[in-house]
């Protein structure tokens, strides 16, 4: 997951010739998760937006608590570095389930080999039901990177962890008239060396396996990725690898929330833990902020803190997921 040096050049450029907050040029193509491999001149339009009859102004907003979510992030950045098999990893996959206390939880554990050595990973899922017969999955990935140290993953991990625990809240107890809702922390999405098929996304691989074999997969009607979604300048791409209709689904989300700005003023195709699932017929999204500072200087790095969070991304960030989980339902 490392950018080419001919786009890091370009994307100093454009640094140069944007005015104010407003870009000119973005990857247009990225693979290993964050690795761009093209750019375009001009942002894309974004999708066409077609008024669905039942997102009028009847049924009740969204209304993510962002401050909530936010305190859930300082509390797993608190744990320091989360790499499978770390001491971190360990406390954290412990406070994820003391936060689901009482809920329906399955742990999905597995043994995995990795180009330094085999490690045991943990996709924990919590299954709240439904009254329609099928699923729809948000996932976030909860480890960070194995070499990285000093990389506490405030974006990269902690928000996507953090967002999972304040979508609990709000499904719990209550009874959900729609599909049932299934919420994944996944494991090891980062990779231990470099970024390639194998040394990367190592849950959902496991996991599209699993549920190819037992037939969930197909009972999946949707599966909404969430990843470094707390960035202050959220600034969500439209993922190109993801399912067309779910992607298109989730601008119409924002657009009912007034959330538009921040969303698709650029396209990327991005390779992250959706892939799996994709491969094997699930529609998937990848909702993902991949500019995360100048030239995104703070991914992977010591500077992806909570400072560089604001609680108000990550509220928008969690009303368009449950604005997507509606409009899934009402198809």
């Amino acid at each position: 997951m490392t950018f080419s040096p001919f786009v890091l050049c370009l994307l100093v450029l454009v640094a140069g010739v944007s005015s104010g907050c407003n870009k000119q040029q973005a990857p247009s193509e990225v693979s290993a998760e964050v690795k761009p491999t093209a750019a375009t001149n001009a942002p894309p339009a974004a999708p066409a937006v077609t008024p669905l009859a039942d997102s009028g102004s009847a049924a009740a907003k969204p209304d993510i608590n962002g401050n909530h979510v936010m305190q859930y992030v300082k509390e797993i950045v608190a744990f320091g570095a989360r790499p499978p098999g770390s001491q971190g990893h360990a406390k954290l996959e412990q406070y994820i389930h003391s936060k689901l206390k009482g809920d329906n939880v399955e742990n999905d554990t597995f043994t995995t080999k990795t180009p330094v050595g085999d490690f045991p990973m943990n996709n924990i899922i919590a299954k709240f039901p439904g009254k329609k017969d099928g699923i729809i999955v948000v996932a976030g990935h909860y480890d960070t990177v194995y070499h990285l140290k000093d990389f506490v993953g405030a974006n990269d991990g902690g928000s996507s962890t953090a967002l999972l625990l304040a979508l609990a809240d709000q499904f719990r107890g209550k009874p959900l008239d729609g599909y049932s809702i299934w919420l994944v922390w996944t494991d090891g999405e980062e990779a231990f060396v470099k970024w390639t098929d194998t040394d990367s996304v190592y849950g959902t691989r496991h996991l599209a396996q699993k549920w190819q074999q037992d037939g969930t997969a197909k009972k999946i009607k949707a599966f909404i990725l969430v990843d470094m979604i707390g960035d202050a300048d959220l600034d969500i791409q439209q993922e190109t690898n993801s399912t067309p209709w779910l992607s298109e689904l989730v601008y119409q989300a924002a657009t009912n929330l007034g959330y538009q700005s921040h969303f698709y003023q650029y396209k990327a195709g991005i390779e992250d833990d959706h892939m799996p699932l994709l491969k094997i017929g699930v529609p998937a999204v990848d909702i993902i902020d991949l500019d995360y500072g100048y030239n995104n200087v703070f991914w992977h790095s010591p500077q992806d803190t909570v400072d560089k969070l604001s609680p108000q991304s990550l509220a928008i960030s969690g009303d368009v997921v449950l604005e997507t989980i509606r409009l899934v339902n009402a198809r």
